[in-house]
C-alpha cells in the first residue's frame, strides 16, 4: 500500500512537472496555439476589475453592438455587485437608448417603447434572416456566453494541473486571440472573398468576420491606451463577465467554505485527540 501511494504521488509529481515546463500556451485541438494572459479575474483569489468591465462595454456598445447581441444579459446587470459597476441612474440613461419591442397593446399589436432596467439587450437584428442578409450569409452570434462557448480545450497533461491552479481563462485567452490574431494572409495561403486572415481562430485560418478593432477606435477618457490590444483586452474581459457575472461573489463563498473546513477538521482532529488520549491503540 505504501509503494502504490508513493508511486501515485510521483506519477502526480511528473504530470505537474511535465505541465509546469510547458509553455504558457493553450493547443486549441489541431488549430492555433492560443496564448495565456494575465487577467486581474485569474486564479482562486482573482476578482474583476470594474474600470476595465466598464471599458469592455464601451468597447461593446460601441463597436460589436451593431452585429452581435446580449440576450442573457439585463440592463440592470450592469449595476448589480461584482460587475462594472454603473449606478442605477446611469442604467436608466443607457436603457433609454434602445427601443424594445412589446406587446401585444388592448388592440393586439406589437409597440416599441423605450427600455427599461429589467429589459434585456435588444438584438440588432430582428431575426436570423435579416442577420445573414447583412452579414454576406454569415450568421453573427450572441456574445452572452461567448467567453464560455468558444473555451478551447487543454490536452493532457495541462487539464490536470488546471483543477489545480483553477484555471478556467481559456475562453477570454482566446477571444483576446481572435480579435488580434487579423494579419496579411503568408505567400502560398488563399483566402476566399468575403474572408480574413486570422492566426487566433480555432476553426480555420480565415472567417468571415472583418478586423472589428483599429488604433483608437474607441475613445477612452481615463487615460487608457487606444490600442487595439487594449481594446481586446477589455471587451473579452467583458464578456468573460457577461458569461460568468456571479465569479466574485462564487469566490468569495468558495474562500469562506474552505476557511470552514480547515477549521471544522482542526476541531475534529483535536476532540478525537482529547476523547481518546487514554485509551491503548
Amino acid at each position: 500500500m505504501k509503494n502504490l501511494l508513493t508511486n501515485s504521488a510521483r506519477a502526480l509529481a511528473v504530470v505537474a512537472g511535465v505541465a509546469l515546463a510547458a509553455p504558457a500556451a493553450l493547443a486549441a485541438g489541431d488549430g492555433p496555439v492560443v496564448e495565456r494572459q494575465q487577467w486581474s479575474f485569474s486564479g482562486p483569489f482573482g476578482q474583476y476589475d470594474k474600470q476595465q468591465l466598464q471599458r469592455g462595454f464601451q468597447v461593446y456598445k460601441e463597436v460589436c453592438a451593431s452585429c452581435h447581441g446580449l440576450k442573457y444579459v439585463a440592463f440592470r446587470n450592469l449595476s448589480e455587485e461584482g460587475g462594472p459597476g454603473f449606478s442605477e441612474d446611469e442604467v436608466k440613461a443607457l436603457a433609454k437608448e434602445y427601443f424594445i419591442v412589446d406587446g401585444p397593446d388592448s388592440e393586439g399589436e406589437m409597440f416599441e417603447r423605450e427600455g427599461k432596467p429589467f429589459d434585456l439587450f435588444p438584438s440588432p437584428f430582428a431575426n436570423e434572416q435579416a442577420a445573414r442578409a447583412s452579414n454576406n450569409g454569415s450568421y453573427p452570434p450572441d456574445l452572452s456566453l461567448m467567453a464560455k462557448a468558444r473555451a478551447v480545450k487543454r490536452g493532457f497533461p495541462l487539464f490536470v494541473v488546471d483543477v489545480f491552479t483553477q484555471y478556467q481563462e481559456n475562453g477570454p485567452d482566446y477571444l483576446y486571440g481572435l480579435l488580434t490574431g487579423y494579419h496579411e494572409a503568408p505567400e502560398g495561403v488563399e483566402v476566399a472573398d468575403g474572408q480574413y486572415y486570422n492566426t487566433g481562430y480555432v476553426g480555420g485560418t480565415a472567417l468571415s468576420m472583418a478586423p472589428p478593432l483599429s488604433e483608437e477606435i474607441v475613445e477612452y477618457t481615463d487615460g487608457t491606451p487606444m490600442t487595439v490590444d487594449q481594446y481586446a483586452r477589455d471587451v473579452s474581459a467583458f464578456l468573460m463577465w457577461t458569461a460568468e457575472p456571479k465569479l466574485d461573489q462564487r469566490k468569495s463563498l468558495g474562500l469562506g467554505v474552505m476557511l470552514f473546513l480547515v477549521l471544522f477538521a482542526s476541531l475534529l482532529y483535536f476532540t478525537k485527540r482529547k476523547i481518546w488520549r487514554n485509551v491503548e491503540h
